[in-house]
């Protein structure tokens, strides 16, 4: 066995043995081990526990990120896309961001609010080294629609959720440590961390050449953002310039995205 493919093996059992820890971790998540991310910490991370919390079923977006991550650790050892570039440079990140999924769920579980905070940052230096990445790795050759999918799509999804679920997660953990989840300053702080999601967004917006990674960003950010207004319009914990506030976000998510498609039109 060649070094090259010697080292390919040990980057695809590194994928393998990181989606082991995301396979616990979900079972954990969705309570076949356990009570549910939604009941833990308190119900810290359920939809009314902070203002920034998206409603219900904003959560439904994970179904299709699951997907999409269960293809990429199927897709990467099947034979004619393994040897690839896409898969060569994402292999080792892809692999942070799936165990990390599963860490996150396995500290939730254990009530440790804080540490979940950490984690979810590591989450997202996974994903945005990841994406960053891909724009090399499309440029060096052709990319068919199962690569797309299982690559730019499911990762650009992930980060764009993730980015709203980390401004979720760090209000969850102040409001555990005491911080009230509805006065004046939690409002004045959660309307700043929305513009600063929209401004993150920008950010990688240009920072990723990638249509498709753009596109699937924005589609997650646009989602999670409209479910906080949804929820903070008729969920348990309500605010209306919270709401109003989540809504502009996403229409300048949503028109930044669409002029882009017409600069690159």
């Amino acid at each position: 066995m060649s070094p090259a493919v010697a080292d390919q093996r040990r980057s695809q059992i590194l994928v393998f043995l990181a989606a082991v820890v995301w396979a616990v971790g979900t079972a954990v998540g969705m309570g076949i081990l356990g009570d549910g991310v939604s009941q833990q910490s308190r119900g810290l991370f359920s939809d009314h526990a902070t203002l920034i919390a998206p409603h219900g079923p904003a959560f439904s977006i994970w179904s299709v990120i699951y997907v999409g991550l269960l293809g990429y650790v199927i897709w990467q050892w099947l034979p004619r896309w393994s040897a690839t570039p896409l898969a060569a440079t994402t292999r080792v990140p892809a692999a942070w961001a799936l165990a990390l999924n599963g860490i996150w769920l396995l500290v939730v579980q254990a009530g440790w609010v804080w540490v979940s905070v950490v984690v979810m940052v590591g989450l997202v230096v996974s994903l945005g080294i990841l994406l960053d990445r891909v724009r090399f790795a499309l440029a060096a050759a052709e990319i068919d629609m199962a690569s797309v999918f299982a690559v730019p799509v499911t990762f650009g999804l992930y980060l764009g959720w993730i980015c709203v679920a980390t401004c979720a997660n760090i209000a969850s953990a102040l409001v555990g440590s005491g911080v009230a989840p509805n006065d004046r300053l939690a409002t004045i702080l959660t309307i700043v961390v929305l513009a600063v999601v929209v401004a993150i967004v920008f950010v990688l917006g240009r920072r990723f050449s990638s249509q498709t990674v753009v596109t699937a960003l924005s589609t997650a950010v646009v989602w999670g953002l409209a479910w906080i207004a949804v929820a903070r319009f008729t969920g348990e914990l309500r605010s209306t310039p919270v709401a109003w506030t989540a809504l502009a976000a996403a229409a300048l998510v949503a028109l930044a995205w669409a002029l882009r498609i017409r600069q690159r039109a």
